[in-house]
């Protein structure tokens, strides 16, 4: 058994899972904002109960985020110890920050918007739904500049064998820091929406709590069309970054392997590492050049600028990525869809066949933002490989020497069995509130 090849399974399980969560919070949190600001302003009792009920569903699933959440910086002591000492001095930094400026404020306020509502001001208790959706996007910044710090290192020395920081600001602002941050926060207003989508779907087709339904259907959907179209531009700006920071990844996202004028962007094909081509292609001729230097005669590097040993996984960062962008294309047209049945005043039409298939559709769609967010995390961190830190320390350095592989293997089943009991809690609470519903049902 390989402990390295264990080592980032173990780190992909418990990331993987845990990345479940603040996505959703972070959308749910802001649309409960809305609804907060909307009962307060208008003082309609179905929006105050409407943003009630999104609430307790927000606390059951921050509570299991927070409970995935913990295991992962454990790791960075017990896996990859030499990672620790290699960049203690940085990552350490905004990892602080994250626990002392988002968490405790997230975490604080929360008590507040769940339990404080008769016990201070309609006004105050909005602020409290603001300073928890601050803190939980807050917290999300701070987590991508120490992931961003990794993927294009900056702001730092080379002392001793170390990465010691030397300017905090550059560090924090990388050069993938904002694009990722950006296109990151837009899929967790996109998971957001969709999630209730999916639930307000659910009790449409079954005719349960239909005015609150409808009003979430509504928020959700515009929110849903405003952002699917926001991470589709932060996403083109993320790969702009991409091609100019990290040639190599964006080369195996779009499977090209010689450097080239009027490069064409890959809709589909078989990355052949071997042969050095793609496969079974189909693309648009220039357009990849196109879009990362807005001229078809940007040069764009293929693969074969670079060692084969500092190519990523081909398959791991080819698929994924061609997965999330066909996602992508979903969720704007889906949410327009959606948009124009509103306009119609069809979606809501019991008599109407295409309404109930939207309203199914709605309910399908609902995993699918969490599917696209694994898939882009997934292209994101195999396309630095083989790198711990871009250009700085492999992966095969940075694990731990002292823990034998059957203990890593030993605790990958641990983790396997106490989140999957954990998603099985999630799962059923969230059923139980479901059943329950709003305790208002105009």
């Amino acid at each position: 058994m390989d402990p390295v090849l264990l080592a980032r399974i173990q780190f992909a399980l418990t990331v993987g899972f845990h990345f479940i969560f603040p996505p959703l919070t972070i959308g749910l949190a802001w649309l409960i904002v809305w609804m907060k600001w909307r009962a307060l302003r208008t003082g309609d009792a179905v929006v105050a109960e409407m943003a009630r009920f999104w609430t307790r569903i927000f606390a059951i699933s921050f509570a299991v985020g927070v409970a995935t959440g913990i295991p992962m910086e454990f790791q960075f002591g017990t896996n990859w110890s030499a990672y620790s000492r290699y960049v203690g001095d940085i990552f350490g930094a905004p990892l602080a920050a994250e626990g002392v400026f988002a968490f405790f404020l997230e975490s604080s306020f929360l008590g507040l918007l769940l339990f404080g509502e008769k016990r201070i001001s309609a006004r105050m208790h909005v602020v409290a739904a603001l300073m928890v959706a601050l803190g939980s996007t807050l917290s999300a910044f701070w987590i991508i500049v120490a992931n961003s710090w990794q993927q294009t290192p900056a702001g730092h020395e080379i002392q001793g064998g170390r990465a010691v920081l030397t300017d905090f600001v550059a560090a924090v602002f990388n050069p993938s820091t904002i694009p990722r941050y950006t296109h990151t926060v837009s899929a967790s207003l996109v998971t957001g929406a969709f999630f209730v989508l999916g639930l307000s779907a659910l009790y449409l087709l079954k005719g349960r709590h239909l005015e609150i339904a409808r009003r979430s259907f509504r928020i959700s959907l515009v929110a849903a069309a405003v952002f699917a179209w926001a991470q589709f531009f932060t996403g083109h700006h993320h790969a702009v970054q991409v091609a100019r920071t990290q040639p190599a990844k964006l080369a195996a996202f779009e499977g090209l392997f010689e450097t080239q004028r009027g490069a064409p962007l890959a809709l589909f094909g078989v990355p052949n590492a071997e042969a050095g081509r793609l496969d079974y292609e189909v693309s648009i001729p220039g357009n990849l050049s196109f879009l990362v230097g807005m001229s078809f005669d940007t040069e764009v590097q293929g693969l074969n600028d670079f060692p084969r040993d500092e190519w990523p996984p081909l398959g791991l960062t080819f698929y994924p990525f061609h997965l999330m962008f066909i996602m992508g294309v979903f969720f704007i047209g889906f949410a327009m869809l959606g948009l124009l049945l509103l306009w119609r005043r069809k979606l809501f039409d019991p008599s109407s066949t295409l309404s109930r298939w939207y309203l199914g559709g709605a309910v399908i769609a609902m995993p699918l933002p969490f599917v696209a967010n694994e898939l882009g995390w997934i292209a994101a961190e195999v396309g630095r490989q083989p790198w711990a830190v871009y250009g700085m320390l492999l992966t095969r350095d940075a694990v731990s020497v002292t823990v034998p592989a059957w203990q890593i293997l030993a605790s990958i089943i641990m983790f396997a069995v106490v989140y999957t009991a954990l998603f099985v809690l999630w799962i059923f609470l969230l059923r139980r509130k479901l059943a329950q519903g709003p305790e208002v049902t105009p």
